[in-house]
């Protein structure tokens, strides 16, 4: 198998993958899958509460496919597999688009309480609490962790995270700006797998006259 048909067939793997993991729809604004470069801490906002850190990494399309083939692939993995569970949610909670993301609590010292409902996304001057939330860790209802263990839920929101630009996320008295480092970082990305992407592409004009 040739190099750039292998690459052909991880792209259209991954393309079809992310139809059952998705709600952000096909679009001139949704990068080509299968040329990420980005791990997961690169597309992460974290922060420190108290005796927490929280780390949140939205499960939106158009930063997924900014993620290297295996970070990709495991984050949809994740979202599919509770799939049930986040369709059932968004019936109740009356979404059709919601958006989603991994949001993983840290402790920092024995016994740290943490509250999930308390982490809000502040846009536009309006909070959005979490219309749902869907554990992904046994101990995520137990909300207090030994040191050094996390507790991992995908939460869900009214609104599509709005990835392409400035929010802030706010936990308890702690306000944090993070996403506006990432939005630069992003922007990179995309221009790089766009350019790879438009050099992979077969040359049709071969063979005219």
């Amino acid at each position: 198998m040739t190099r750039r048909l292998a690459g052909m067939l991880t792209i259209l793997a991954l393309s079809a993958g992310a139809a059952s993991a998705q709600t952000q729809t096909e679009g001139p604004d949704l990068p080509p899958a299968g040329f990420g470069r980005l791990n997961q801490e690169q597309v992460s906002v974290q922060f420190v509460s108290g005796d927490i850190q929280i780390r949140f990494l939205p499960l939106d399309e158009r930063v997924l496919r900014l993620l290297a083939n295996d970070g990709y692939a495991s984050l949809h993995g994740l979202v599919d597999s509770r799939k049930a569970a986040l369709d059932s949610a968004a019936a109740a909670a009356g979404l059709s688009s919601p958006g989603l993301a991994l949001v993983t609590f840290f402790a920092l010292r024995a016994d740290a309480p943490f509250d999930p409902e308390n982490l809000s996304l502040f846009y536009r001057s309006q909070f959005y609490r979490p219309a749902a939330i869907v554990p992904i860790t046994a101990n995520f209802s137990n909300r207090q962790l030994p040191v050094r263990r996390q507790a991992s839920a995908i939460y869900m929101f009214e609104l599509p995270i709005p990835v392409y630009d400035q929010f802030d996320l706010a936990y308890s008295d702690v306000q944090s700006g993070g996403w506006k480092d990432i939005l630069a970082r992003l922007d990179r990305e995309r221009s790089w797998v766009t350019s790879r992407a438009q050099a992979a592409r077969p040359d049709t004009s071969a063979g005219r006259p």
